[in-house]
């Protein structure tokens, strides 16, 4: 049975390319500090005129029965919405210049990649855009009050409701104030960045069964004949970070002309502009029409992102981890926060299906693709950190405690092998930087629980597997 160019895969990279360009579009809205606040501008224009022609129609005079809330003159109404307006101009001064003193805080603290995150905050857009709606309404109102003899008016229903929203951005200024003090604590970061890693992980990364996994590992076959092959390679259109990749175009086009794709660069690498995108096997370079269409094929950005790219969330974790670990921070609590979290992450790659690296149509191998790993993921996660956390037990501890974790999720062998590769790196950083005799029983101790909870959980992938032969036979 032939099938169709992707199917059968994980979701990753795999999409139309216009769904990709469109989200893409919409995380840069996201990003933004302006798209947001100009649709609560918009709307609050839209509402001022609404009221203003509710209280021109008369309905104005059906509130006289209220002269208490309703019974503003036209100079108290020029000066409520006088002293309103410059107030929420001065407090919306006040709130975006807490928003930048977070944003140097966290990039001088943490790191520079995490700034994005603050930036696509809900919270700060809309506090943002709540102090400009009230200000662009109140004169609004404002420029419809006249005083003057017979053509008097007063539009107090859309007064009442400027009294009413002053009131209210006066609570969402506490709450963001609240807010900015939670948002720049290290926990509330690395936690949002784990939350953001793992829904991308669930969009794109399907559960893994048994069935599914010894599939993708048949179908990991070495090109044939590669030597005999002549590679054209396909230049990049422009310079930037991939940010995701149409996997349908790839097939479409190998299928089109009878050939292999052979990817040179994976989502999240940055490609140079007139570099290898991808190489073609054929007779005969490959036409202009061809080569735009593969550079179509991607979509590249000035930076990278993590809505296709979850190694770009772990990325950020650990560089949050190593700055905390330099001499000049020396902050372990913040680094044990980043291993809790990075542990989380790939506890929850370790029951995923990767994408495979070779991909067929129908028996025919149409592309050889990049595509992440577990074990990639997990050096990652941990090499550097390690690395940064010589003499400090309560990393390694802590990071001991992350491997167990992760071991006991899994019964996969090149998964644990990979754990265990990362267990033997520790005990070897041990023998080497630690000289207490308590700190190094400690960590000896450590070693061998973790260890014989890898070595269990291999015991068990031999039984499910003798398992799985019996009831096959």
């Amino acid at each position: 049975m032939e099938l169709e160019p992707g199917e059968g895969m994980p979701e990753i990279q795999i999409g139309s390319g216009s769904m990709n360009k469109l989200r893409q579009f919409w995380n840069n809205l996201r990003s933004s500090f302006w798209f947001l606040p100009s649709l609560m501008v918009t709307s609050s224009i839209a509402f001022a005129v609404v009221l203003i022609e509710l209280d021109s129609a008369g309905f104005s005079q059906r509130l006289s029965q209220w002269p208490r809330l309703f019974g503003v003159g036209a100079e108290g109404a020029r000066l409520m919405l006088s002293t309103l307006a410059g107030s929420m101009i001065t407090v919306m001064g006040i709130t975006f210049s807490m928003t930048l003193l977070a944003l140097v805080l966290a990039s001088g603290q943490y790191t520079s990649r995490i700034l994005r995150n603050f930036m696509r905050n809900s919270v700060t857009q809309a506090t943002l855009g709540v102090f400009a709606s009230i200000f662009v309404y109140c004169l609004i109102v404002l420029r419809t009050v006249r005083g003057s003899g017979v053509d008097e008016f007063v539009p107090n229903l859309a007064v009442f409701f400027a009294f009413v929203m002053s009131l209210c951005g006066v609570g969402i200024l506490i709450y963001f104030i609240h807010h900015i003090a939670l948002s720049i604590q290290a926990s509330s970061i690395i936690a949002s960045v784990e939350q953001e890693t793992n829904a991308a992980i669930d969009r794109l990364l399907p559960k893994k069964t048994a069935q599914q996994a010894d599939n993708y590992e048949e179908q990991k076959q070495i090109l044939d004949s590669q030597d005999e092959r002549t590679w054209y390679p396909v230049p990049a259109a422009r310079s930037g970070y991939i940010l995701s990749v149409n996997n349908h175009i790839l097939m479409s086009l190998a299928g089109d002309n009878r050939t292999i794709v052979r990817m040179e660069q994976g989502i999240g690498a940055f490609i140079v502009q007139d570099t290898a995108l991808v190489s073609l096997a054929l007779t005969y370079p490959p036409g202009q029409k061809t080569i735009d269409a593969l550079n179509a094929a991607y979509s590249i950005g000035t930076h990278r992102t993590v809505d296709q790219d979850p190694a770009f969330g772990i990325r950020q974790i650990v560089d949050m981890a190593m700055k905390a670990l330099s001499p000049g921070v020396n902050d372990t609590s913040t680094a044990v926060i980043s291993v809790d979290y990075l542990t989380s992450i790939m506890a929850r790659l370790a029951g995923r299906l990767f994408p495979p690296l070779y991909r067929y149509e129908a028996e025919t191998l149409r592309v050889v693709a990049i595509v992440p790993s577990f074990e990639s993921l997990l050096a990652e996660a941990f090499d550097q950190i390690r690395g940064c956390a010589e003499e400090n037990i309560g990393i390694l501890v802590r990071m001991l405690g992350g491997l167990e974790a992760i071991g006991s999720l899994t019964i996969r062998p090149s998964y644990l092998s990979a754990l265990d590769q990362q267990l033997q790196l520790i005990a070897e950083l041990t023998d080497r930087c630690f000289e207490s005799s308590h700190d190094r029983v400690l960590l000896e101790m450590r070693l061998s629980e973790v260890r014989n909870t890898l070595e269990a959980q291999t015991l068990l992938g031999k039984v499910t597997e003798q398992g799985q032969c019996s009831n096959a036979s």
